[in-house]
């Protein structure tokens, strides 16, 4: 037997922060041009604080909310098990909401969030492959076949860029120039960024259109670049499925994602002097602070490396 909504008397509060919700919702969707899952994100965001505002602070109105209560509402998270990423989100959601309130609703001149600290997260470092593991997994497709040849093309052109898989699976043929050595990728945000291709990587593609891609194109048409069986763009969930299986032959041990190859790329353009500027530039950070953190993983490798090899570590 299916559950039941009852439908109980709503509170002033909660007819007018549902209000509220539904002009931000209608703000962050045809606005800000946010994405499905992300408004989806924020209106269950917006629903806990609400169902926490209402239930144990018993709050009146949204002027009575205070800063107080917010820090409550995250000792609340916190005392769920929620991670200190999943609170700063809430809190993200919070303050984009309240700001909302200051600019469109008349009486609400402050925003109480203002002043509440973010939960800072733990650092996670990124897991990366050494070169001999890269080295690994380019050499394990199997380049008598035309799948072979096609995901040993993907795997150098993802290591060679840095590109994220969504970036990689997206290109069409007329985004590498091979002439000039350069693939165009359009990353987050729809922003552009041309990436250079080593000698490697553009024999490798070459080597496919000419071997591979004409014998799963048929007779079709796509301006895909990566095609699967079916003549139609590589999806992710093929790519994902493929590396899963060359990791395995390849012996590598540990979790390998697409990602991975991305997070090597950077950590070992970075031991071998690459400066950190142009790294950004190549992975497409807007902000040079989420590059930085591979220079905590070149680091930590080099401790890793001391350990092994000093004879007195």
């Amino acid at each position: 037997m299916g559950s039941r909504i009852v439908e109980t008397k709503l509170t002033t509060f909660q007819k007018e922060f549902r209000f509220a919700a539904q002009d931000f919702r209608h703000f962050i969707q045809i606005e800000k041009a946010l994405s499905k899952n992300t408004i989806l994100s924020y209106d269950k965001d917006l629903e806990s604080y609400e169902n926490y505002l209402q239930h144990v602070e018993q709050v009146k109105d949204l002027q009575s909310i205070t800063r107080i209560q917010i820090i409550g509402y995250l000792r609340y998270l916190k005392d769920r098990n929620l991670s200190a990423r999943t609170m700063a989100r809430h809190l993200a959601t919070i303050r984009s909401f309240h700001q909302f309130l200051i600019r469109e609703v008349d009486g609400i001149k402050d925003d109480p969030s203002l002043l509440v600290e973010i939960p800072k997260a733990p650092r996670i470092l990124p897991k990366v492959l050494s070169i001999q593991e890269v080295e690994a997994i380019l050499e394990a497709p199997d380049g008598t076949t035309i799948f072979g040849i096609r995901d040993k093309a993907m795997l150098e052109l993802l290591y060679a860029t840095g590109m994220r898989v969504s970036e990689l699976l997206s290109l069409n043929l007329s985004d590498a120039n091979l002439t000039m050595g350069f693939v165009r990728c359009i990353g987050k945000g729809s922003k552009e960024r041309i990436i250079p291709l080593g000698k490697l990587s553009i024999n490798a593609i070459k080597h496919y259109l000419t071997n591979a891609r004409t014998s799963l194109i048929g007779k079709r048409q796509n301006e895909a670049l990566f095609l699967n069986h079916h003549g139609n763009r590589m999806t992710r969930q093929g790519f994902w499925k493929n590396l899963k299986k060359l990791a395995e032959k390849a012996n590598i041990e540990h979790e390998l994602t697409p990602h991975t190859l991305r997070h090597s790329f950077a950590t070992h353009l970075l031991e071998n002097g690459a400066d950190l500027r142009s790294v950004q530039e190549m992975l497409g950070h807007a902000d040079i602070s989420t590059t930085q953190i591979y220079t905590h993983v070149t680091k930590s490798r080099l401790k890793d490396v001391y350990k092994e090899f000093h004879p007195r570590a």
